[in-house]
């Protein structure tokens, strides 16, 4: 999941990528954000759908972002992207910590 994370941060990053964890309770919480153009506030989540591209500039397929929900959903964690602190997308990995 992490490996799709940084794979999709790094491709649309302009020229920086940041990783953070923590652990909240007994929740595992890996944010993995990026300098690039962002998502439009519109469509957040819509990128999640599988095939969905937002830009066909780069090579890919759309399924790496929606492959990253679905294994979250089967460890009862989730994926969620919002605007980064550092202008592009933050992608935010909830997981159980045990």
């Amino acid at each position: 999941m992490l490996g799709n994370l940084i794979d999709n941060a790094c491709k649309w990053a302009s020229s920086r990528v940041r990783i953070t964890a923590e652990c909240a309770g007994e929740r595992l919480v890996i944010l993995v954000d990026d300098d690039g153009d962002g998502i439009p506030e519109t469509l957040p989540q819509g990128v999640l759908k599988r095939g969905r591209r937002l830009d066909e500039k780069m090579p890919g397929n759309g399924l790496g972002l929606d492959i990253v929900r679905d294994i979250a959903e089967l460890y009862r964690g989730s994926l969620q992207l919002e605007q980064s602190e550092l202008g592009g997308v933050g992608a935010r990995l909830d997981l159980p910590a045990m």
